[in-house]
C-alpha cells in the first residue's frame, strides 16, 4: 500500500481554510503558505494563488481551483431568520437540517430549517432557496449586528477518516486538486527535479471560472492540466457515469483537450504501474481546461480527475491514494516531458 500520510496532512489543512467563490481568502492563505515552500508565489487582482515558475515561457501550468461551494447571506428577517441563496452548484435534496456557519463579524453557526415530515404538502418535492432561512437562535437585532448582507454560509470545515484509506468532508472539491498538486511539487522536490513549473489555485470556478480566465492570461506556459474532481461509482451512479474509488487518476479525453498530452499520461501511467481510468467528454469538460485551451493564441491541455462519492454536499468522498496516485502521474509528465514518454 502507498504512504499517504502527506497527502492526508495536506488535505486536511486545506479543507480547514473557507472559501466559497469570491470570497477564497482563508482558503487561499493556507494554500499560499504551502505552495510558497516550493516557488514564489503571488496573489493577483481576483485573488488567485500564483506560483511563479523561473522561465514563464518552458513551463508546464497545473491549475486546480480553491473556491468551494456554499451560500451567500442575501436578507436577515424580522423574525431573525437569515435568507440565503446558493453560491455555487448546492444540491438543494440534501441541504435541509444542516449545521453551516455564516462567516459574519465572527464565527455565527446555525442550521438550515426543515419543515417536519407530519406537514410536508408532497414528500418528494425538493424545496426551493425561496423556502429556506438559517436559524441561529437570534433576534433580528442580534443578528444585524453580527451578519450582513453577503455574507458567506459554508458547511462546518470538518473531515473524517473512513476504513480503507476513505476521507470525507466538505469541499474535498476541489481541495483534493490542490493537495494534489502540492505533492507533485513535492515529489519533484525530493527528485531534484529541476524542470519549470507554474501553478494556479484559481478562484470563482464554482460560478464564472474567472480566475482560470485571469490565470490563462497572465500565463506563457505552453501546456496547462487542469486537476479537478470527477464522479465515482456508488449504488446511483453507474460504471458509465463515474469511476470506481480507488481508480487512480482520471485522464480527460475530450476534444478541447490535446490528444497527445492526454496519451503522454496514459503512457505513462502504464509503464510506471499507476492505476489510472479514462473519463471521455464529447464536448466541454466543466472544468478549468476550457480556459486554459482558449487563452491567447491556445495552447495544449490535459485535465486530471480525481474521482468523488457525494459531490457538492457536505459529505463528499475520496481515497486518498486516488490523490497520490494523481500526483505521481502529474510528476511523471513533468519528469518525462510528452516527447520522451
Amino acid at each position: 500500500m502507498i504512504d499517504t500520510k502527506e497527502v492526508y496532512g495536506l488535505l486536511t489543512k486545506l479543507i480547514g481554510g473557507k472559501g466559497v467563490s469570491g470570497l477564497e481568502c482563508d482558503a487561499a492563505a493556507v494554500a499560499e503558505k504551502e505552495l510558497s515552500k516550493y516557488m514564489s508565489v503571488r496573489r493577483d487582482a481576483l485573488g488567485n494563488v500564483i506560483g511563479e515558475a523561473q522561465n514563464a515561457k518552458d513551463s508546464i501550468l497545473l491549475d486546480a481551483h480553491i473556491d468551494q461551494i456554499g451560500m451567500i447571506v442575501t436578507a436577515i428577517a424580522d423574525d431573525g431568520f437569515i435568507k440565503i441563496d446558493k453560491c455555487g452548484g448546492m444540491d438543494m435534496r440534501v441541504l435541509s437540517s444542516h449545521e453551516v456557519v455564516i462567516n459574519g463579524k465572527e464565527e455565527v453557526y446555525g442550521v438550515i430549517t426543515s419543515v417536519p415530515p407530519h406537514l410536508l404538502k408532497d414528500e418528494k418535492s425538493v424545496p426551493k432557496w425561496s423556502d429556506i432561512s438559517v436559524d441561529v437562535g437570534m433576534s433580528a437585532q442580534k443578528a444585524r449586528e453580527l451578519i450582513s448582507v453577503g455574507d458567506r454560509v459554508t458547511f462546518i470545515p470538518s473531515e473524517r477518516k473512513l476504513l480503507s484509506d476513505h476521507i470525507t468532508a466538505p469541499s474535498i472539491d476541489d481541495r483534493a486538486g490542490i493537495a494534489a498538486i502540492l505533492r507533485t511539487l513535492s515529489i519533484l522536490k525530493e527528485r531534484n527535479c529541476n524542470k519549470n513549473v507554474s501553478v494556479v489555485f484559481s478562484v470563482q470556478e464554482e460560478v464564472t471560472g474567472a480566475g482560470a480566465t485571469a490565470g490563462a492570461y497572465q500565463s506563457d506556459a505552453h501546456t496547462a492540466i487542469a486537476v479537478d474532481v470527477s464522479f465515482a461509482t456508488c449504488p446511483d451512479v453507474s460504471d458509465e457515469k463515474g469511476k470506481p474509488l480507488g481508480s487512480g487518476p482520471l485522464v480527460g479525453i475530450s476534444p478541447v483537450i490535446t490528444k497527445s498530452v492526454s496519451d503522454t499520461l496514459i503512457s505513462l501511467a502504464k509503464e510506471n504501474s499507476i492505476p489510472y481510468e479514462t473519463e471521455v467528454m464529447g464536448s466541454r469538460t466543466g472544468t478549468n481546461t476550457e480556459n486554459y485551451a482558449l487563452s491567447k493564441g491556445g495552447r495544449k491541455t490535459g485535465l486530471v480527475s480525481i474521482p468523488i462519492r457525494n459531490m457538492h454536499t457536505a459529505v463528499e468522498v475520496c481515497k486518498l491514494s486516488d490523490i497520490e496516485y494523481t500526483a505521481q502521474l502529474l510528476a511523471l509528465y513533468i519528469e518525462k516531458g510528452e516527447n520522451d514518454a
